[in-house]
């Protein structure tokens, strides 16, 4: 398995904007069959493959489409955006603008999150260079008629902005809340106009497929999981910072680069990821076993997961936009639960019922967000169940 630190990541080795020279000289399909051949997925939790997006976006007739940078990495434990933004802005711009050229679109935003506000003006400084070198604007590359042009727009802090649709919300002037689906954004988006919302490691990747082609992403990482992925790895390991990994790479494996083979349990994709215990470490960091996310966060052998539950609750209870009740009220009944084992007052039964409400809020909240906000403690209670029992209220 390939792995490297920051400073070596294959962006730093990819020549700037031969990937837009690539896709100019092409016609819009040839680009999208380009990435669909390279088999890429989304850099986010929901990994869907991103060509398929272009071509529903491509296939929509509209007088305007946009193309979208979604930079909110709310997600606790995820910096590898940062770490994007701050080194290889310019393949990010570079993707926005292929995806333009391959789906018909002109206007592009960035939503970036709120505390990187002190990035804002270095990402004002990339745009403004590609526009006086004819990456951006109006004719691009010489290129007639072919117009594309990128704004930055500043988040608020709001956690529900990494959901794309709430992020749309946001961008429209509106309190950022998910909306229903479909429509997906890809055919009634931004302003109901088609619009194609990615994240930024997404962005970098569509670069790097263009510039060295499809079947180079295509023969790393495994079949149904291709191509190399960055992982924000921090916690209780002796070299925490951000690595490229190929996926299909075992837990094992990543602890052993990072110097956490030791750990008690590995929570893979943030807060909204899966506990993984000792005895999985085996299991593979793909879209065909564990979904990848960004963030890797590493638990010793002195973390109390009990309190590692509640943590993970507290950040959900306080970051739910509050829309749909299960997650509303479901994370706060959660967060009740898990106190109450922390005091001893907890019954057997009522832990019982506190799984079965942490399923109800994955099938019935409104977005994947709050689907996703019981998955730590689900996972903590089966695979560390013995420690929990312990903390057991027993009835005489």
């Amino acid at each position: 398995m390939k792995s490297s630190v920051v400073s070596k990541l294959t962006f730093e080795q990819v020549d700037p904007d031969v990937g837009l020279r690539s896709a100019i000289d092409s016609s819009p399909e040839k680009i999208i069959q380009t990435v669909l051949d390279s088999g890429l997925r989304g850099r986010g939790g929901g990994a869907f493959p991103v060509g398929r997006k272009w071509q529903v976006s491509r296939s929509v007739q509209a007088p305007q489409k946009y193309v979208v940078c979604n930079a909110a990495e709310g997600e606790p434990g995820s910096f590898k955006d940062r770490a994007i933004l701050s080194g290889y802005a310019q393949l990010v711009f570079e993707g926005m603008t292929i995806a333009a050229l391959a789906v018909g679109a002109q206007r592009g935003i960035m939503y970036l999150r709120g505390e990187y506000g002190y990035m804002a003006a270095h990402m004002e400084s990339v745009l403004a260079a590609r526009r006086k070198s004819g990456l951006l604007g109006k004719n691009i590359l010489g290129k007639k008629g072919v117009h594309f042009d990128i704004k930055i727009q500043l988040g608020e802090g709001a956690y529900v902005c990494g959901q794309e649709t709430a992020l749309i919300e946001f961008l429209e002037g509106h309190r950022g809340e998910p909306r229903n689906r479909p429509p997906y954004p890809a055919v009634s988006g931004y302003r109901g106009c088609p619009t194609v919302v990615q994240n930024v490691e997404t962005w970098a990747w569509v670069t790097c497929v263009m510039a060295r082609g499809a079947s180079w992403f295509k023969n790393l990482g495994t079949d149904e999981s291709p191509g190399l992925k960055l992982f924000s790895v921090s916690g209780d390991c002796k070299r925490p910072g951000v690595y490229e990994f190929q996926l299909g790479l075992s837990i094992a494996e990543l602890l052993d680069v990072v110097g956490g083979e030791d750990a008690k349990g590995v929570q893979v994709g943030g807060a909204s990821g899966t506990m993984i215990p000792q005895s999985q470490f085996r299991r593979k960091i793909a879209f065909e076993d564990l979904p990848y996310g960004g963030a890797v966060f590493i638990l010793g052998e002195h973390r109390d997961m009990l309190e590692v539950a509640g943590n993970y609750l507290e950040f959900f209870t306080k970051e739910s936009c509050g829309q749909c009740t299960p997650c509303r009220e479901g994370t706060r009944k959660l967060l009740d639960g898990v106190n109450q084992l922390r005091e001893g007052r907890c019954r057997a039964l009522y832990l019982e019922q506190l799984i079965s409400l942490g399923k109800t809020i994955q099938m019935a909240s409104k977005c994947g967000l709050g689907q996703s906000s019981p998955q730590a403690f689900l996972s903590i209670v089966e695979h560390y169940r013995e420690e929990l029992m312990g903390r057991v209220r027993i009835d005489e």
